[in-house]
């Protein structure tokens, strides 16, 4: 029996206007697009569960498309989907509905839409796919798929029991980056978050001998790979992630990842990062002032408790030669048409390298879609294709649709133009011809620019 592992990719904007200038200024989009070219690893983790005596095959539908058709061969297909290809997702599985082979369809979105994604697929995964998935191929094996499946105690899978994924599946040729899982979940509970905090309530970390040997598994294929590491907020538990980093110093990598604002209280932790080969970390400051801050994160303020700390957090990372993406979110209750210039004016003065603007987005299943749905602000409703970071799905509180776009617009002519670009990049470098920090890497750590 053969099933077909297919990744809903390629996710690209709807706005006109920005995808327009995007032609021009190719930085604008860069992370959105490395984002939808990197592989399924929810898919690929799927793979490594599956037993040998089936034949698994992993296929991205841009190469489908591509193609020109859905390949018809499977006993079985599994789609994994970013929020803003669920309608295409759905169509892709009504086909093979019509072809009489069951689809199983899972992760963060489908969790929050079971009832409108039931109507599509023989089945809907709703938790960790870990430990659910065997008793879809089971069932699968009987003839019985069941059109629901639940986990039991949400966020319970252990990460030490987490299976090997399929990377002999990819194309190395196809990729500038692989993605592996070192935590999952998140200690912070952002409005807005539509990540794995929605499939686990607490944080928890995979084992280092796992993340090591996931790594050498990468590097049997791609032998100087630049690895992602998948975590919604990597280093909470220091003692654990110096233990990974030591490791990784010895695989001669280059890696990025996403954290918070800690990182920047531990020197030692900084140091290990700089000489396992961290190139940049992403982090979501969100907005420079404190009032577009307030309860974003609803569990204790914690954003915008952090505000002050800002540019020293930044300056400290960055000088030990790791580069910082700085995050902002446009449309936050709190921000008025002055957010764009306060915006700018932070990105000169605190030296960023890179900065990644993104419209304040309500997805599915998140406290903030739940709440602006309730207040009548969602502006058209399960209008999924939205949901892409880079299109207004919402009405805003302090400033009109219209003001919203054309700031954002604005700004991200001015930042992602040729000469802001390259200010930040000889700015970032002259910091570190003088940062003691940087000087002590151990090996040769690469500048991007």
């Amino acid at each position: 029996m053969k099933i077909g592992f297919i990744a809903m990719s390629g996710v690209r904007a709807h706005n006109e206007e920005l995808t327009k200038l995007g032609l021009t200024l190719p930085g604008f989009v860069d992370r959105n697009r490395i984002i939808a070219s990197m592989p399924s690893l929810s898919l690929l983790t799927l793979a490594g569960l599956t037993p040998e005596k089936f034949d698994v095959e992993y296929r991205e539908i841009a190469d489908l498309r591509t193609a020109g058709a859905l390949p018809e061969d499977y006993d079985l297909v599994a789609i994994s989907t970013f929020t803003a290809q669920l309608h295409e997702a759905y169509s892709v599985a009504d086909f093979y509905r019509s072809k009489n082979i069951p689809v199983v369809m899972g992760g963060l979105t489908v969790l929050s839409l079971r009832e409108e994604a039931k109507e599509h697929c023989a089945s809907v995964v709703v938790g960790e796919g870990e430990p659910l998935w065997p008793e879809v191929l089971a069932d699968f094996e009987r003839g019985a798929l069941k059109p629901l499946y639940v986990q039991a105690a949400p966020g319970s899978f252990n990460l030490r029991d987490a299976p090997m994924p399929r990377f002999d599946l990819l194309d190395p040729a196809k990729y500038n980056r692989i993605t592996v899982q070192t935590s999952r979940g998140c200690p912070h509970k952002c409005e807005f978050c539509a990540s794995s905090i929605l499939l686990t309530p607490k944080y928890k970390l995979k084992p280092v001998d796992k993340v090591i040997a996931e790594i050498q598994a990468i590097k049997r294929i791609w032998p100087r790979p630049f690895i992602e590491f998948a975590d919604d907020n990597s280093f909470v538990n220091y003692r654990h992630y110096k233990e990974l980093l030591r490791r990784l110093t010895k695989e001669k990598l280059r890696w990025f990842t996403e954290a918070d604002l800690n990182v920047a209280k531990d020197d030692e932790l900084l140091g290990l990062m700089r000489d396992s080969g961290c190139q940049q970390i992403l982090i979501g400051l969100e907005s420079p002032r404190r009032p577009s801050l307030q309860k974003v994160e609803l569990n204790s303020n914690w954003k915008a408790r952090q505000q002050d700390h800002y540019k020293a957090a930044i300056a400290k990372i960055q000088s030990y030669g790791i580069t910082v993406n700085g995050c902002f979110i446009l449309g936050l209750d709190g921000d008025t048409p002055e957010i764009f210039d306060d915006v700018l004016t932070f990105v000169r003065d605190s030296g960023l390298y890179e900065v990644q603007i993104t419209f304040l987005t309500a997805f599915p299943g998140t406290p903030l879609y739940d709440r602006l749905k309730r207040e009548g602000r969602i502006i058209r409703d399960k209008a999924w294709e939205l949901c892409t970071l880079f299109d207004i799905n919402l009405t805003p509180k302090n400033m009109s649709v219209d003001q919203l776009q054309r700031g954002f617009l604005g700004l991200a002519e001015t930042l992602y133009s040729a000469e802001e670009t390259n200010a930040r990049r000889r700015k970032f470098k002259r910091m570190l011809k003088g940062s003691p920090n940087f000087g002590r890497s151990r090996f040769n750590c690469q500048v991007k620019g």
